[in-house]
């Protein structure tokens, strides 16, 4: 558990522990009307599910295998319609033939499709892979820059991508990856009626501390790989089911 994690669980109010049951004095979930409750309550609500989230999943975290933002920038770009465990099969092999971003935005576009081909859509990824690499070298000295300006004016990287190199390689919280799991879960969760991503995202902005937003992430997708999957929620396996308006039980 990181230090910020650590300090917005210190800060939740006490849940009792009871996993995957309504505090004693509360009817279940599914009949407390959260969706009257004001912006405050809804507030103190995601502090609380961050905290069990954060007790549940204390070994959440990029599941991308990198050294550096370089690694993690190509990790992230190939992880679109891709699993992480099928990504970190592939780029070992990688970053031994491209070890920097010089030697990636030199490669022969044949050879890296095929490096990168187990990953699906190989060719476009490629094409990223190398158009990024080119703006880096050409624009900021062969370095990933720092900036969410910078980084979403590079070929093949979005705000997600963005938010994944800058919370996780450089320990800036500038906003929450939203993912399926993530997008999933915060509309199970009440934390927002849209679903578009780039609506999404500020709704969980304005919910949940701003040194918490990179931890969010990292939980909500471990929670929804392991518990609150798409087709058949675990709702009697989940802690925070007490404050889930779609929980089951």
């Amino acid at each position: 558990m990181t230090r910020d994690r650590k300090r917005a669980a210190a800060r939740a109010p006490a849940t009792g522990g009871r996993r995957g049951r309504a505090p004693a004095g509360k009817p279940p979930a599914a009949r407390r009307g959260f969706g009257r409750e004001s912006s405050a309550a809804r507030r103190r609500r995601a502090a609380e599910v961050f905290a069990l989230l954060a007790q549940e999943h204390p070994d959440a975290m990029c599941a991308l295998d990198h050294r550096d933002p370089y690694e993690l920038a190509v990790a992230t770009i190939l992880s679109a319609q891709c699993t992480d465990e099928r990504v970190n099969q592939v780029t070992p092999a990688l970053f031994r033939r491209y070890p920097t971003v010089r030697d990636l935005a030199a490669a022969r576009q044949e050879e890296l499709e095929e490096l990168v081909r187990p990953t699906g859509f190989f060719r476009n990824k490629a094409k990223s892979l190398l158009r990024m690499a080119a703006a880096v070298v050409e624009r900021h000295g062969g370095r990933i820059p720092d900036t969410m300006e910078d980084l979403v004016a590079l070929p093949g990287i979005g705000r997600k991508t963005a938010n994944v190199i800058l919370g996780v390689a450089f320990g800036k919280n500038e906003g929450v990856v939203v993912d399926t799991h993530v997008r999933r879960l915060a509309r199970r969760l009440g934390f927002t009626r849209h679903d578009d991503p780039e609506k999404i995202e500020p709704d969980l902005m304005e919910l949940f501390p701003q040194d918490t937003w990179t931890d969010l992430g990292h939980l909500l997708i471990f929670h929804g790989r392991r518990v609150c999957n798409a087709r058949r929620p675990k709702c009697e396996a989940c802690a925070a089911a007490c404050l889930c308006p779609s929980s089951r039980v």
